[in-house]
């Protein structure tokens, strides 16, 4: 029986959201797993420049993983695939262009396109493709699947609200007091099987007003570009909504560190790279020096001319 009355909750939103009428997960891990258990796919070839997490999926369903080298223009380079095997490609910082990954797809037959750094590129027709809210927006969960396959049993609805406190702990106070929670958090997607996105992560991406957060990413990449073009290392196309602006420097581990000392904090975003790929290869040199420069939508040209100012000091 509906409960009537007492206390009221966090209000519905109605707003359309962005990926409205793709298949609603909870994490981007899940995303994946949902393709390999939904195709029966037996060996996947992923860039050695990627998280350990998607090769930890393939492992937890028994797919086999090969591992292809990515070029300056974070393309794949010299790959050969077996027969059946599926191409996992990464739309790195979203620098990959849709023509680009539209001719991988037709030279590829089987292929998985991760848009985990590129939330706003549409995906193409008929193509598998995935998204990851959490690295956009503020929301502790969450994965959009584009696929035209469907898994044969019905999911559980995940839930949210134990998991959001480091969320709406960052909107009132430091990230510094909340970062060990938010951690966690991530390692938590390591065990959860498939599940639905929850009730509360579909109302907070409702909430979001997507033309606006999309434009202040636009512009905020658009001025670092603007202002740091000169000193990076990397060949970078100006793009819309961005994820991160990639920023390619001399001795980019120690100053990230010296950042961070400023309360700036620029993450390495796959340090198992830095494991398992030899000093003198591409992958392990984009790992330690390449700086992700937020550009995200709580921010504006004022700090981002206060990042360039900073950046300077090490140039």
């Amino acid at each position: 029986m509906k409960e009537i009355g007492g206390y009221i909750e966090l209000d519905t939103c109605r707003h359309a959201m962005l990926h409205e009428d793709s298949i609603l997960l909870n994490c981007g891990r899940n995303a994946l797993a949902y393709l390999l258990e939904a195709k029966g796919i037996k060996k996947l070839y992923l860039p050695y420049f990627l998280c350990d997490s998607v090769a930890n999926v393939c492992k937890k369903y028994g797919v086999e993983v090969a591992f292809y080298h990515i070029g300056e223009n974070w393309l794949p380079k010299d790959l050969v695939i077996d027969g059946d095997a599926w191409l996992y490609i990464v739309n790195f910082y979203g620098q990959i262009t849709r023509e680009d990954l539209a001719r991988l797809a037709e030279v590829h037959n089987n292929v998985i396109i991760d848009n985990a750094q590129a939330y706003f590129d549409a995906p193409l027709a008929n193509v598998d493709t995935l998204y990851t809210c959490r690295k956009f927006f503020g929301v502790s969960d969450g994965a959009i699947l584009y696929t035209n396959s469907k898994l044969e049993r019905s999911l559980e609805i995940d839930e949210s609200f134990n998991r959001i406190h480091y969320v709406l702990g960052r909107y009132e106070r430091t990230a510094s007091e909340f970062y060990e929670e938010a951690a966690r958090n991530n390692d938590i997607f390591d065990n959860e099987p498939i599940k639905e996105m929850s009730r509360l992560t579909k109302n907070l991406l409702r909430s979001i007003d997507y033309e606006y957060v999309k434009q202040v990413r636009t512009n905020n990449f658009a001025y670092l570009h603007e202002k740091l073009r000169e000193v990076n290392k990397l060949n970078i196309r100006l793009i819309e909504g961005a994820f991160m602006y990639p920023l390619l420097i001399d001795d980019g581990m120690k100053i990230r560190k010296q950042l961070q000392q400023m309360k700036i904090y620029i993450p390495t975003l796959w340090p198992n790279v830095l494991e398992e790929c030899k000093p003198d290869t591409l992958e392990y040199k984009f790992a330690a020096e390449i700086l992700p420069i937020p550009v995200d939508q709580r921010y504006g040209f004022k700090d981002m001319e206060h990042l360039v100012n900073v950046i300077n000091i090490f140039n």
